[in-house]
């Protein structure tokens, strides 16, 4: 018997043992979180439907501007119009306003046809600056649409509120009113929502696009030169991130039950404070906005009584934290810990075998 030369022998991996523990630690969470409505007093379901909502937000801008690198400070048109759409559906058409929440992400996803035509056509800055132009033409165009109140805004009918599908089931259900069932019907829908963000945009990243996309924002010139097509991948973040900007703006408004332009289509509230959950969190990273919305959350119970204030100290908060941890809490935390809730990179892992092989005696 000789030995022959030793064979080495690849896997690749992007799972790891803590991604494992933390998958079923999620899963055990979602579950307590579907029963919390059986427990939890209203004000509670509302706060958290806002961390959900919030959430999700996030979650697509930074599927856009920290997986994309496309920094676009116009995302509340997308918010804006998904929640015009439900409440022309609803108002004009009598749809209920469950199912015409999808409308509102098909609303934001048609908007976001002509407002990829002109803003791919700027680099930089200017693309950023585009899409703040982009959505500020969108809000003044809803302005103008009587239909629905025009500049001043208008509220869902009550027809239309107090016999939201499922509502009569859930107050039975949790022997609560039908205002009470409407927040629990919409937290739990804010819940599906940020959990399929999450889930598909964790899909997305692993996935052969996934590697595409990153390429694209690293190099893309270096992408196209081994055939990767960077407009097309440029194209389907914006459209997927503008899909689901819609459907999260559909939802907070139908909760609301009453909207104005000047509020849905608000820059604070739908684009700045998004941008600042994900860079205090870690942009380019799923764990990043899940840290940064708790951590805004816990600043705006605190900080919300000091009015103008309150502005100004988030916005030294994000410079502090971009001076210091330029990646973020949880990127700083992930660099020094190695630690990944949601792993994407590949990892090759091999070693040696030997074989042992006959020799043949003549």
């Amino acid at each position: 018997m000789t030995l022959s030369a030793p064979e080495t022998r690849y896997r690749v991996e992007t799972r790891t043992r803590t991604s494992a523990i933390a998958g079923l630690v999620g899963i055990v969470l979602i579950i307590c979180l579907f029963a919390l409505p059986a427990f939890a007093s209203r004000g509670l379901i509302q706060d958290l439907f806002f961390i959900l909502t919030m959430l999700t937000l996030a979650q697509f801008w930074n599927l856009l501007a920290g997986y994309g690198g496309l920094v676009s400070v116009g995302q509340q048109a997308f918010v804006g119009i998904g929640a015009y759409a439900l409440f022309g559906a609803v108002i004009l058409w009598g749809l209920d306003p469950v199912p015409a929440i999808l409308l509102g992400g098909l609303a934001a996803l048609a908007l976001a046809v002509p407002f990829g035509f002109f803003a791919f056509r700027l680099q930089g800055a200017y693309f950023a600056i585009g899409t703040w132009v982009l959505a500020e033409v969108a809000r003044l165009v809803v302005a103008q649409w009587r239909a629905v109140g025009g500049g001043t805004g208008t509220s869902l009918p009550r027809s239309a509120t107090e016999n939201i599908i499922f509502t009569e089931q859930i107050a039975a259900l949790f022997d609560v009113r039908a205002a009470a069932a409407r927040d629990i019907l919409a937290y739990w829908l804010a819940l599906v929502l940020a959990i399929l963000a999450i889930g598909g945009i964790y899909w997305l990243l692993r996935s052969k696009r996934g590697l595409a996309l990153a390429a694209v924002r690293d190099n893309p010139q270096a992408a196209r030169s081994v055939g990767v097509d960077a407009q097309r991948v440029k194209w389907f973040v914006f459209l997927t991130a503008a899909l689901g900007t819609g459907l999260t703006g559909a939802l907070i408004y139908m909760q609301k039950a009453r909207i104005s332009p000047d509020a849905a289509f608000s820059l604070n509230d739908w684009t700045a404070y998004v941008i600042f959950i994900v860079v205090i969190g870690g942009i380019g990273t799923i764990e990043g906005p899940i840290v940064g919305v708790l951590i805004f959350f816990l600043l705006q119970t605190l900080l919300a009584q000091y009015g103008a204030w309150y502005l100004m100290i988030l916005g030294l908060i994000g410079i502090g934290v971009m001076l210091l941890a330029p990646r973020g809490l949880w990127g700083s935390f992930s660099d020094r810990t190695g630690i990944q809730l949601f792993p994407v990179r590949r990892r090759l892992i091999g070693a040696p075998v030997s074989t042992k092989t006959p020799s043949r005696e003549e």
